[in-house]
């Protein structure tokens, strides 16, 4: 169980104490899809949605949860964020939504979670705000495709596995 860094010596959970750690800049980005009927993706562009604004509520959901990440995942350590930022972007040959988050802040640990939060709370506001006219929606893909700062340095994933 040593090799695990949410579990003390006798196996029970405990937050990591990041205390020794120095304050980097620290990046997340991450991503994922939710796949529609193409007809789905028209009426959310054409403003036809029983619930209404479908991206942009989706958009604000996503900065919302990633700002309440803490509260959400155990032993997750709240954290001070300087910019979420959140984008929808239709994608017709899905046919869906692309959902991309990017998250950074000043601190010890990373935001990863925070960006993968934010994702998933997207996709999960675009399904709800769509399930009316389309329950056969897939959240998917959720990844994380980017993360700079803190001791393990930058690492990229450009293409889905």
């Amino acid at each position: 169980m040593s090799g695990l860094s949410h579990l003390d010596a006798a196996g029970r959970a405990r937050m990591v104490d990041v205390t020794g750690k120095p304050a980097t800049d620290r990046t997340a980005v991450a991503e994922g899809t939710l796949t529609c009927a193409a007809a789905t993706v028209e009426r959310a562009l054409a403003g036809d949605a029983p619930k209404g604004a479908v991206v942009s509520t989706a958009e604000l959901a996503g900065v919302m949860a990633a700002k309440r990440t803490a509260e959400l995942i155990p032993l997750c350590h709240p954290l001070p964020l300087s910019q979420v930022a959140v984008t929808v972007t239709p994608d017709r040959a899905l046919p869906g939504f692309q959902i991309r988050a990017e998250v950074r802040t000043r601190g010890q640990t990373g935001v990863e979670m925070e960006a993968l939060t934010a994702v998933g709370v997207a996709g999960l506001t675009l399904f709800d705000m769509l399930k009316a006219i389309d329950r056969a929606m897939v959240i998917g893909a959720i990844r994380v495709t980017h993360k700079s700062g803190g001791r393990g340095g930058e690492r990229r994933e450009e293409a889905a596995p």
